[in-house]
């Protein structure tokens, strides 16, 4: 589902919402539903475009991917908790420009992008051509819906954000040529961001951004030797549910 207010025909207008589901046939109607009501009650605002795309998939061809190490860092302020993705990408491997970068981009937004930008972890260079709309991770669930909800109860990590995040966190990892993540929400009653790496998993770090701000992104950090077009392609169009 994607959802966006004003503009014409879904073009030009505010994103609202966007997320997607693999769920069992019974099950399509109700999910429906709920993506609907989500795009209408939105922190965001009400779209009043919204596009909803049903898909039959075959379960076999499905990658299975592990669900990343889950680790946090509290932070109380927003420059706080950017100082540390820092400090925590650099460890990674992420070069200081490519770092750099990556922050100069996200924070000069005046609108959040729907996918992300894929940077150079050396140089800092951005690889994609998809200026403002960016690369969208899709295709992408978990295997065990009610296992994966007691787990992240168990680390008071429930609720709608962390779910979805730590699942494309966990595909964007698997994807050949990843070295991080970096990202926080564009919702603006949620402050929380992330870093996340196939090296050491997903840091939650508790605040990332201003209460109220509506502007928020992601930044793929990938290895020079990637071959662009596979790994666009890979985020975009494979299957991918991870198991917790």
């Amino acid at each position: 589902m994607r959802s966006s207010l004003g503009g014409k025909n879904g073009v030009g207008g505010k994103h609202i919402s966007g997320a997607e589901r693999i769920v069992e046939d019974g099950d399509v109607e109700k999910t429906v539903l709920s993506l609907l009501d989500r795009a209408r009650s939105h922190q965001r605002g009400r779209a009043d475009f919204i596009n909803l795309k049903i898909q039959e998939i075959d379960e076999e061809n499905a990658a299975r991917v592990p669900l990343l190490k889950i680790y946090s860092h509290k932070s109380s302020t927003k420059d706080e908790g950017r100082a540390f993705a820092r400090s925590e990408l650099l460890r990674i491997g992420v070069s200081p420009a490519a770092v750099e970068n990556a922050f100069s981009i996200l924070e000069g937004l005046s609108d959040s992008m729907r996918g992300a930008v894929v940077l150079d972890f050396l140089t800092g260079e951005r690889l994609d051509s998809f200026g403002g709309r960016g690369v969208r991770c899709s295709n992408m669930d978990v295997s065990d819906k009610g296992e994966y909800e007691k787990r992240l109860s168990s680390i008071n990590m429930a609720g709608e954000h962390a779910r979805e995040a730590l699942v494309l966190a966990s595909k964007v990892a698997s994807a050949p040529g990843t070295v991080a993540e970096l990202c926080w929400s564009d919702d603006p009653d949620y402050v929380t961001g992330y870093v996340a790496s196939p090296k050491f998993g997903y840091c939650r770090i508790s605040v990332m951004k201003d209460l109220g701000d509506f502007v928020g992104g992601r930044v793929f950090f990938v290895d020079s030797k990637v071959d662009l077009e596979n790994y666009i392609d890979y985020l975009q169009n494979k299957v991918v549910l991870v198991e917790s």
